[in-house]
């Protein structure tokens, strides 16, 4: 195999694996943490858990539903928050953590899916 072929190869895969990664990203959408917790009873809950994710760089928009037990948070594109720090930012403002999912939608998503609008 001469040179002109190895590398006319090389650029092809490379090629075609640049591709692959863009049609991911763009098929995945933004990840965002579905999380239910005990201890939410007024809208002063929510104004306080949106006030804990605001101090994580991470942290998007945050969906509070008082009716659900649940707490939304969209992550900003490029960023990663663990489920200890969601879990350490919510126990810290007075709730209990009971389970954290994450899933492949928006804010605006998961609102609709619960009947709340956008």
């Amino acid at each position: 195999m001469n040179i002109r072929t190895l590398l006319i190869t090389l650029l092809f895969v490379i090629a075609c694996v640049s591709a692959a990664g863009v049609a991911r990203a763009e098929t995945t959408g933004p990840t965002s943490l579905r999380i239910e917790v005990n201890g939410l009873v007024c809208a002063f809950c929510a104004q306080g858990i949106q006030a804990a994710f605001r101090k994580e760089a991470a942290a998007g928009e945050v969906f509070v539903s008082l009716e659900d037990r649940l707490v939304a948070v969209q992550l900003r594109e490029g960023h990663a928050l663990s489920d200890e720090a969601a879990t350490k930012a919510l126990v810290e403002a007075g709730y209990t953590v009971v389970s954290i999912e994450r899933v492949q939608a928006s804010i605006a998503e998961l609102r609709a899916e619960l009947g709340r609008g956008g």
